[in-house]
């Protein structure tokens, strides 16, 4: 069966994934790529999106052994970038990790310790980025411990040291800060490049979205981290021009009826018609990840083009909407456009964010399975 005449589906554009690859290339030329795809490649699809880019990217970004395992089934007899686990990889899950040869963040001088001898005991190399906490505050080797790290991992023969990292906590809303940040880190980068040869430095990478947007590339940052902006939408709005969304969730009216004035809608009745309304039902809520946060706050979905005012709570499974303007045109079966485009008119990601008092990374992620993927190429 056609996943679009399910309930509620998302449309993932591969051919706009590609093109947003592109732009990121052109911010940042000087630098490979590594694709965030943690929490299902932000709800686009981590088989798809993986294979996909599989050719196009030097690593892919995941924050969990199970991804790795999902993109190393999904990439079999393909070409298989490298997989960083981008978070703090537990001791019970390293001999999985090292025996597969996904790349491990390393924060401290124990982590550090405990990879070797997982690496010794299965007579094989381990692949590190060394992590410097340069303000975020979530991992990573606070600076004056980052040389010591750096200095242990180069001595280890069981070790490859692939990367040098550190992540901008608020490149899109504290430019200062944020230069700091990139001040400090590529003294200790510099500092820490020294101890490899010229034909064997790591990698170092710093720049996410925002980053990139902002700050580009310099010869010292030579691996790039884009996530949010991969998938069409910038952290912030003066960088959108030229990205195309990837994402566009529909859905379809499953009921359309008259009610009276002074009918309340939906649980709490904080919605109560003024006047006999045409209302449809929409087969979407927040049980499918359409936030229930967005309700009494003048969002809208499109049917037939026109934007149609959400009435009353989100609930689990379904949403009322007014389409007294659209009159008979408003039938059972109808296209609903949740965020993407239709008939010239648009909803964009960042607007049902706003609205929802949230931001796009959450809305995109919050899609859940019950929203089939139909991946577009």
């Amino acid at each position: 069966m056609d996943p679009r005449c399910s309930r509620a589906w998302a449309e993932i554009d591969l051919n706009a994934l590609h093109h947003n690859l592109a732009l990121v290339r052109q911010r940042a030329p000087k630098a490979d790529v590594l694709a965030v795809v943690k929490a299902n490649a932000y709800g686009h699809g981590l088989t798809k999106v993986c294979q996909s880019l599989a050719s196009e990217v030097a690593y892919f970004g995941v924050a969990a052994i199970s991804e790795a395992s999902i993109i190393r089934k999904a990439l079999d007899g393909m070409p298989s970038p490298s997989i960083l686990l981008m978070g703090v990889t537990l001791p019970e899950e390293l001999p999985k990790a090292v025996s597969r040869d996904w790349h491990v963040s390393v924060s401290s001088l124990d982590e550090c310790r405990g990879v070797v001898s997982i690496a010794q005991s299965l007579e094989r190399q381990a692949h590190v980025h060394l992590v410097t906490d340069t303000g975020m505050g979530r991992i990573g080797a606070l600076p004056g411990d980052f040389m010591e790290l750096c200095r242990y991992a180069r001595d280890q023969p069981s070790l490859a040291v692939q990367g040098l990292a550190t992540h901008l906590s608020s490149a899109d809303e504290d430019a200062p800060y944020t230069e700091d940040q990139l001040r400090e880190f590529d003294t200790l980068v510099s500092d820490a490049l020294a101890l490899w040869p010229n034909d064997d430095k790591p990698l170092v990478h710093v720049l996410n979205s925002a980053g990139i947007c902002r700050y580009g590339s310099t010869n010292q940052r030579t691996l790039i981290r884009p996530g949010l902006i991969l998938y069409g939408c910038s952290p912030e709005a003066v960088y959108q021009s030229g990205l195309k969304p990837v994402m566009a969730v529909k859905s379809r009216v499953r009921l359309v009826r008259e009610l009276p004035a002074g009918h309340g809608i939906s649980y709490g009745h904080s919605y109560i018609t003024t006047q006999p309304t045409m209302v449809a039902t929409i087969g979407i809520g927040y049980g499918d990840g359409f936030p229930r946060s967005v309700s009494g706050r003048a969002a809208s979905v499109l049917i037939r083009g026109q934007h149609c005012p959400l009435l009353g709570r989100v609930t689990m499974d379904q949403i009322m909407v007014d389409v007294t303007a659209l009159a008979e045109r408003a039938q059972i079966g109808n296209e609903v456009v949740i965020i993407g485009a239709q008939e010239g008119e648009t909803i964009g990601l960042c607007e049902l964010a706003s609205k929802a008092q949230t931001i796009p990374w959450e809305i995109l992620t919050g899609f859940t399975r019950r929203v089939c993927r139909v991946h577009l190429d």
